[in-house]
């Protein structure tokens, strides 16, 4: 019997329309474009506006012209995750409101938190499914609405992200195709480093944590940095080692958009010329779970079946990994 091997068949990514400049955050707080471009290499973001709007409206985007584009029944549909650290509430799963928005009546949702590399991860645990060759469609989705938990009078966090979201979907295939290589680590060291102090069951929200802006984004920027500008280009390394490939045989590096200069020294660590690597950090900033995603959708029609491809990321906990595949969609 031949080896099922899970393939990406189809990919959307979705943005909203509001574009938070560089400029603009200028007469927010105490920063300039310069500034943030030198450090970050981001011009722009984009911004979720629009009362009850939640990070399932940026999935449900990305999953209807996912469907639309690969003409999927939402029935067909067996399995969906979602990738997110900004849940449209702790429970139900926003899995499971993207589910029921985009019409998915007959499969099982569920969220994936693992930061900043929580897609690789469910795009791992999809890949899994598929393999067992009981699943035959499953959706990933990875979507953020950092906008809601970005303190925008914290100069050094709020310049970094933005809201977006994407999906793929993964079907079987005999052939040499799809996900071929994945490799995931954790390290609890960096969880003092990167989080948000309150909301969970250890400080639940209440006055106080309002009051003393628990409920954003905490970061320490030079230990963050220092850690994930090893281990996001050791993991890449390590796959293109576990697979026998040089830098000629990748076609494209597609690394988590938080820093130009962690994705550079991944770039040259891994010896890809900037041509190989996919790059939009500077319209979208750290968009979080969407980060690859947004870069795979816009790079998509470029990609030839067959194409070596290195996903790569890095977030807080500390979580990291590299997914090795081969792209399986003919644009011929």
């Amino acid at each position: 019997m031949s080896k099922i091997n899970a393939a990406i068949t189809g990919i959307h990514a979705w943005a909203p329309d509001y574009i938070l400049t560089n400029k603009e955050l200028e007469t927010i707080v105490d920063t300039t474009d310069e500034w943030i471009l030198t450090r970050t290499g981001v011009k722009e973001r984009h911004i979720l506006k629009g009362e009850g709007l939640g990070t399932s409206h940026i999935g449900v985007k990305a999953v209807e012209g996912l469907l639309k584009k690969t003409n999927t029944s939402p029935d067909e549909v067996d399995l969906l995750i979602c990738a997110t650290v900004t849940p449209d509430m702790l429970f139900p799963a926003t899995a499971t409101i993207i589910s029921e928005k985009a019409g998915i009546k007959n499969a099982f949702s569920y969220d994936l938190n693992a930061a900043c590399s929580g897609f690789i991860y469910a795009l791992d645990t999809g890949r899994r499914f598929v393999e067992s060759g009981q699943y035959k469609k499953v959706v990933v989705v990875g979507a953020d609405k950092m906008s809601s938990i970005v303190d925008y009078t914290d100069r050094t966090t709020c310049i970094l992200f933005g809201d977006a979201g994407g999906a793929v979907l993964l079907e079987p295939t005999t052939e040499d195709l799809g996900i071929i290589d994945s490799k995931m680590y954790s390290d609890g060291v960096g969880i003092p480093h990167l989080h948000q102090k309150a909301g969970g069951s250890v400080k639940p929200p209440s006055h106080e944590t309002v009051d003393a802006r628990e409920h954003y984004i905490y970061q320490e920027g030079q230990a963050v940095f220092k850690f994930a500008v090893t281990k996001m280009a050791d993991v890449s390394v390590e796959i293109m080692e576990r697979n026998n490939l040089k830098s000629e045989d990748i076609a494209y590096l597609v690394p988590h958009q938080a820093n130009m200069r962690i994705i550079d020294a991944t770039a040259r660590r891994m010896g890809l010329e900037k041509e190989k690597v996919m790059i939009n950090i500077e319209r979208y900033g750290n968009t979080t779970n969407g980060t690859i995603l947004m870069c795979l959708h816009e790079w998509a029609p470029k990609l030839k079946k067959g194409d070596n491809i290195i996903l790569s990321a890095f977030g807080g906990g500390f979580t990291w990994g590299s997914v090795y595949l081969k792209w399986a969609i003919d644009n011929e």
